[in-house]
């Protein structure tokens, strides 16, 4: 019995190890996942890659979570990698998992050094990625971190918002310094009300601050100049920020940007009974940059 047994394990080894080589052979380029970390500032970004299919190099989107990140979005990057592009996600300073602090300006010096890890020769070669057609696409906080990223940096090839939330937008542009404490106890209750846990090294009040602080050069408006050559994708939904996406949309067409696509779905923040059409809007915005 014992003798039968052994047998039948060593033709099943045989059969897996036989069909294990004839596949890569086959298709010497398969889909694959890779995990490491990206360095940004002496921390570590937690971080994975969804590598299409095929020699490449691919076109790269880089997914960014929102906040707290509890909606990541990673059946997007599945669809998304389908259609021939790798896709990368990743954990800012001091959320879920990564060390370091959370902060907004963190968060948004983590983009570049994403971008910059992307570019570097042997991770290119290594992830089968073009380091020259990188796109960022962002939910919620992370279309904010999008448009900050991609103002930034001219060499993005496209930026795709959403439900993009203008962090410093929500601040009134002329708030008297005797309202702040007011304001900041409102905002920073409306940060706390989405769930802090996963976010170390910050208080809603001190993320408040820091948007007050630097809301005049943040503001969404403040990077139409920089945009308004860039094809822009804008996704709204019917989650109290589609008047703030609808304003930034027409304020990169009034620049003079003719590559603006806007889509609209009545659903909520996180799309929840709309991931299949909010993905085919994505992909087909993809495509027609893959077209150009």
């Amino acid at each position: 019995m014992k003798l039968f047994t052994a047998l039948i394990f060593s033709i099943a080894a045989f059969a897996v190890g036989t069909y294990g080589q004839t596949a890569a052979a086959k298709n010497p380029f398969p889909a694959t996942m890779e995990t490491f970390q990206i360095p940004s500032h002496g921390v570590g970004l937690n971080a994975l890659m969804y590598v299409a299919e095929g020699p490449g190099p691919h076109p790269v989107v880089v997914l960014l979570h929102g906040f707290p990140g509890n909606e990541k979005n990673l059946d997007l990057a599945q669809d998304i990698r389908r259609a021939g592009w790798d896709v990368l996600y990743f954990n800012y300073r001091g959320s879920w998992g990564t060390l370091g602090n959370f902060s907004f300006g963190n968060s948004i010096e983590d983009v570049a050094s994403a971008v910059a890890y992307l570019r570097q020769p042997d991770n290119a070669k290594l992830l089968r990625l073009d380091p020259n057609r990188i796109v960022l696409i962002g939910h919620s906080m992370g279309g904010f971190m999008a448009v900050e990223g991609g103002a930034a940096d001219p060499t993005i090839m496209a930026v795709g918002l959403i439900s993009a939330a203008d962090m410093p937008g929500r601040i009134p542009e002329q708030l008297a310094k005797e309202a702040e404490p007011a304001f900041t106890q409102k905002y920073a209750a409306a940060l706390a009300d989405e769930g802090m846990a996963p976010l170390a090294g910050c208080t809603p009040e001190g993320l408040v601050r820091e948007l007050i602080a630097n809301a005049s050069a943040w503001r969404f408006s403040s990077k139409v100049d920089a945009l308004k050559s860039r094809p822009t994708l804008v996704v709204s939904s019917d989650d109290g920020l589609k008047k703030m996406d609808d304003d930034f949309a027409a304020a990169l067409q009034k620049a003079g940007n003719e590559r603006v696509t806007s889509a609209y779905f009545p659903t909520d923040h996180a799309y929840s009974n709309k991931r299949i059409e909010l993905s085919a809007a994505v992909r087909k915005w993809l495509e027609s940059l893959s077209a150009r």
